[in-house]
């Protein structure tokens, strides 16, 4: 087994270095971090060179391939930093900011198991753009893997939070309030980001000239168009 696979192995297992463990910080979880954060660059690629390659690899799709692969660790990266300071606050205000170091290890834990999932699923997804040309549904397609990989990575950062609920129970309040702000930043900073697939007909471009705008509603459209219906019927 190569190291990489290894690595990924021993993270999904939350074995070896990547074992969840009390106490205080160790050189071991800031060597596992930093592994995180090459796991989540590397695998986010992967999956946005795969998603960028709807409008296949001839022509302009090449580009549109490398814009996605560098978008995906990039929306991972930005909704982040976007998350941690007011998260840190939120830990401070109860009292928990001493475990914060391990916090942000179980968050990039969350992350890193995220970003391999939609590693894992790119085949699927290339499968997906070469058997389909229906845009609606390849965007629905990937808006379900990023939900189910942000599933597993609550899991996971499940694991790296019990011995901080076994302290403090207050973590586990602190938790799910993470993974509501996390999940509605990342909705909207995806779109801000966008586009990821490629639209046919548009050229290349590393953001649209329209970019701000909701989200929320985007996605209810979306849904509705993928499934055949239009915001007038």
């Amino acid at each position: 087994m190569t190291p990489l696979l290894l690595t990924i192995d021993q993270m999904l297992r939350a074995e070896g270095l990547f074992r969840a463990a009390a106490g205080p910080v160790s050189m071991s979880i800031r060597q596992r971090v930093r592994t995180q954060l090459w796991v989540i660059a590397a695998c986010g690629m992967v999956y946005g060179a795969c998603m960028g390659s709807f409008g296949g690899v001839f022509g302009d799709g090449w580009r549109q391939m490398l814009v996605s692969a560098a978008k995906v660790p990039l929306l991972f990266t930005v909704a982040f930093l976007l998350c941690v300071p007011s998260f840190y606050v939120l830990n401070a205000v109860a009292g928990l900011h001493q475990d914060f170091p391990r916090t942000l290890d179980a968050l990039f834990g969350f992350q890193s198991i995220a970003a391999i999932v939609l590693a894992a699923a790119a085949p699927i997804t290339a499968f997906m753009n070469l058997t389909t040309s229906h845009y609606p549904f390849i965007l629905l397609w990937n808006g379900l893997l990023f939900f189910v990989a942000s599933l597993a990575g609550h899991f996971m950062m499940r694991r790296y939070y019990e011995p901080l609920v076994r302290r403090h129970p207050r973590h586990a309040t602190l938790r799910r309030v993470w993974m509501l702000l996390y999940t509605f930043v990342g909705i909207q900073m995806a779109w801000v980001l966008r586009p990821f697939v490629g639209s046919p007909g548009m050229p290349v471009q590393f953001f649209r000239a329209e970019a701000w705008g909701n989200a929320y509603i985007e996605v209810l459209q979306l849904v509705l168009n993928a499934f055949g219906f239009t915001p007038n019927s």
